[in-house]
């Protein structure tokens, strides 16, 4: 069992303001190399932070998704990487994952950065935490913008409890049927979705969720022309089919609404469901009843007096 780098101060937890550090990084010992996730302005590059900004100067190798987009950010912030850029992406992460480690082995510091947010959260970075946990190796990150929680807090929907769902399959059986899994989610749910499917996505959800099931689509986040629209399921199927919708786009989903437990005969045949399909008579009543928010104890009494 591997076991993660601390820092040498890892008992002291801050407590208050006072506590806050200024310091970019953990300290480690010499030689020991690491890992940063770091996030990166999803719109407007006035978000970027001071940790970020100094990383991508002094990091020796600095992983990311799309070297392009990485020059465009280093030339707006006004600096220079000084070490070598490294192309990560979904196409690559395989082959390119065990050569990144090894420069951590060997004491380097590799900051990960992803076209906008938190590297690994819908973009790649998962496979490099992964195999870092692995071999014990640090990792850490530098928080900062995120779509999810952005369109999140903004949506005017429940945040006490939430789900992201990334984006949805691009086939319409596919999506419907990853839809109709999310039919009894009770939490708030964000998604991400291209201009071009977010008709055809707010199309399958008002096939799977009903039109009154309330929503907001929250697109170019932080940019000049921000915009959140927020309404039922009907009214923004209505606004996208008769707007030209552009931009990078977040669709925030209220949960589904509480029911009514009804009474454990309204269940029985759920549970003769499960015994159809080989669970076992207890077994199918305590997953029912959980589900139902019933009785155990009535439901397995209301299946025996139906037999």
């Amino acid at each position: 069992m591997t076991e993660q780098l601390s820092s040498p101060d890892e008992t002291t937890v801050p407590d208050s303001a006072e506590s806050l550090e200024t310091k970019a990084l953990p300290a480690l010992p010499d030689g020991v190399g690491r890992i940063v996730l770091a996030a990166t302005p999803i719109g407007n590059v006035g978000d970027a932070s001071s940790r970020l900004i100094e990383l991508l100067q002094t990091a020796d190798i600095v992983a990311a998704e799309d070297t392009r987009r990485l020059h465009r950010l280093v030339q707006s912030l006004g600096i220079t990487v000084s070490g070598r850029v490294i192309s990560y992406h979904e196409h690559n992460e395989a082959a390119k994952t065990e050569e990144l480690l090894d420069h951590v082995r060997a004491g380097k510091t590799i900051i990960m950065v992803s076209d906008a947010g938190m590297p690994a959260v819908s973009d790649p970075g998962f496979r490099l935490v992964e195999g870092a946990v692995a071999a014990g190796l640090f990792v850490t990150a530098f928080p900062g913008p995120s779509a999810v929680l952005t369109a999140l807090a903004l949506s005017g929907l429940p945040t006490d409890r939430f789900c992201f769902e990334g984006f949805l399959p691009r086939k319409a059986g596919e999506r419907s049927s990853r839809l109709a899994d999310l039919g009894n989610e009770r939490r708030t749910m964000v998604f991400f979705e291209a201009p071009h499917r977010l008709e055809p996505m707010l199309r399958a959800l008002h096939e799977r969720f009903g039109s009154d099931r309330r929503i907001a689509v929250c697109r170019e986040l932080t940019k000049t022309y921000e915009e959140v629209i927020r309404g039922t399921v009907r009214e923004l199927l209505e606004w996208a089919e008769n707007n030209e919708v552009r931009g990078e786009i977040a669709v925030v989903v209220a949960g589904a609404p509480e029911q009514a437990p009804g009474t454990p005969e309204d269940h029985v045949a759920a549970v003769n469901e499960l015994i159809a399909k080989g669970v076992r008579l207890k077994e199918a009543v305590a997953a029912v009843a959980e589900d139902a928010r019933v009785s155990k104890r009535e439901l397995y009494s209301a299946v025996l007096a139906a037999r």
